[in-house]
């Protein structure tokens, strides 16, 4: 059993605390294979009534992705095979979590990114707070919104969910809740409080959350929505570009410059994931396309010299292979999406 994760069981709750700090608690995958067999053990427990997903205290988190460099290690080292294998359990703990019979409350106290994402989305209950920093930042090291992202992000209003995929913009906790992102917003000094309340008696969670709160601070990103159902409006990359480059505002410029830094690849995979997701019926089929198209992303030009640009060498100057969002061919996006061999698709646990 890995320390990384510390799994105990307080009242009627059983709890996850994600706990390797020094890594902002990303994924390992023995810290997913830690999660999947506690979710398993207490499914046929009577006792644990409800699950609680946060970080170990004391620290900041929530948690800050997975492995990034154990995945870029495979795709240079081992031609995935171990990077791959990283994503199909990691997408099972991400299906298993969507379709837990119990109530799942996830505390997103601090920077929730990437594998962040995919485990407290599927939450029934998602609280932020003022430490929150909701992001999906994966197109800028050439990787995509994974870990269910396409489901989610898609199912936003307003086109938020295609400039968040797009542009990695950060949320805070008040932001995550005017988005729908977060179902509460409870200052973080309140917590503690709260915690052993929702453990005695996780049937009332929702509303301990809710009591004596106040409301969260204005959203700030909602002075922005117009401009951001305008200029992303389009399943295009080169429309949104476009639109961007058209309008002679700052808020434009920035959001223009910042998607110059992205890989033109993984945006355009992106949009795609997006239009897909969106007319899916399961969170499962969702799941089987971001395992093909993660497949194929991991060892790709992108991704390796990304994480190196951004994470390993912080030079901040990746080259991109393609180049430009017109290199990014239809050809290309279509052999991302296709179909696996029968025997090497992802499939849910059980």
């Amino acid at each position: 059993m890995t320390q990384d994760v510390k799994i105990t069981i307080e009242g009627a709750v059983g709890r996850i605390s994600l706990n390797r700090p020094k890594a902002l608690h990303a994924l390992t995958m023995d810290m997913c294979h830690a999660m999947s067999a506690a979710l398993t053990k207490w499914a046929d427990d009577d006792a644990v009534e409800a699950v609680v997903i946060d970080h170990a205290e004391g620290s900041r988190g929530f948690c800050a992705g997975g492995d990034i460099a154990f995945l870029r290690d495979s795709a240079l080292n081992d031609g995935g095979i171990s990077g791959r294998k990283f994503f199909h359990d990691e997408y099972q703990l991400n299906h298993q979590l969507f379709t837990y019979a119990k109530p799942v409350i996830s505390f997103m106290d601090g920077i929730t990114m990437g594998g962040g994402v995919g485990i407290s989305q599927p939450a029934k209950i998602r609280v932020a707070t003022e430490n929150t920093r909701f992001a999906m930042p994966e197109t800028g090291i050439g990787l995509f919104p994974d870990v269910g992202g396409g489901w989610y992000l898609s199912r936003l209003g307003g086109r938020l969910g295609q400039f968040l995929a797009l542009t990695g913009a950060r949320l805070d906790g008040a932001e995550c809740r005017w988005a729908g992102l977060a179902t509460h917003y409870v200052p973080s000094e309140m917590l503690e409080e709260l915690k052993p309340r929702i453990f005695e008696n996780p049937k009332r969670a929702a509303g301990i959350l809710s009591e004596a709160v106040g409301t969260p601070p204005k959203p700030r990103l909602e002075a922005n929505a117009d401009k951001i159902v305008k200029h992303f409006a389009s399943d295009t990359y080169e429309d949104i570009l476009a639109s961007l480059e058209a309008d002679e505002s700052d808020w434009a410029a920035k959001e223009r410059d910042t998607l110059g830094t992205k890989s033109p690849q993984t945006c355009k995979v992106a949009l795609r994931q997006l239009q897909v997701s969106k007319e899916l019926s399961t969170f499962e089929e969702n799941m089987v396309m971001e395992y093909r198209i993660a497949s194929r992303v991991l060892t790709r030009p992108d991704f390796a010299e990304g994480v190196r640009a951004v994470i390993t060498d912080k030079t901040n100057d990746p080259k991109w292979d393609p180049a430009t969002p017109e290199d990014v061919t239809e050809e290309l996006l279509g052999s991302i999406f296709a179909p696996l061999p029968a025997n090497e698709e992802w499939k849910p646990l059980g």
